[in-house]
């Protein structure tokens, strides 16, 4: 049997935060790209405007002729590589954090959007994606039609007005 000596009833809460701080600083300071060896995860903005859902996602350095936007049934999928440039001296380097090779993401897209509509612009690294919403799952304002005074007094002229008699 081993004995544990405690120092006090919180001992036990510093190191669970040290393991929480460690846990923070591992993902958020140094982060990693989700996804499986081959494919790095492509963070994604997304929204919806009026009459539209736009999406964006930075690719900085990546042209627009090595990225492929796919839309099969209501999934979305944006692909494509960064490219990396060669060097021969790869000993020279305390970190690497650039992305490099390739990256996919595939989001369920609702059904109120009209893909063969979707139009596709690329600025300075910005990717955006703009797919118009169907024409009937646009809101609609519907007027209502004034009551002229003719027909109020058509519709009135059976009532007499009272007297108090």
């Amino acid at each position: 049997m081993t004995i544990v000596r405690r120092t006090g009833p919180f001992s036990d809460l510093v190191s669970l935060r040290q393991a929480m701080d460690r846990l923070f600083e591992d993902s958020y300071v140094r982060p990693r790209w989700a996804g499986d060896a081959d494919s790095a995860f492509l963070p994604l903005d997304i929204y919806r405007s009026s009459d539209a859902l736009v999406v964006k996602a930075a690719l900085p350095g990546v042209k627009p002729e090595d990225v492929d936007i796919t839309v099969e049934g209501d999934t979305l999928t944006v692909s494509g590589e960064f490219r990396e440039e060669r060097s021969e001296d790869e000993q020279g380097y305390l970190f690497r954090e650039l992305r490099r090779g390739r990256f996919s993401r595939t989001i369920q897209l609702p059904g109120d959007v009209s893909a063969d509509q979707a139009q596709a612009h690329y600025e300075h690294g910005m990717l955006t994606l703009t797919l118009p919403k169907r024409d009937e799952a646009r809101p609609r304002q519907i007027r209502i039609t004034p009551v002229t005074d003719d027909a109020t007094n058509v519709a009135g002229s059976d009532r007499r007005p009272s007297d108090g008699r």
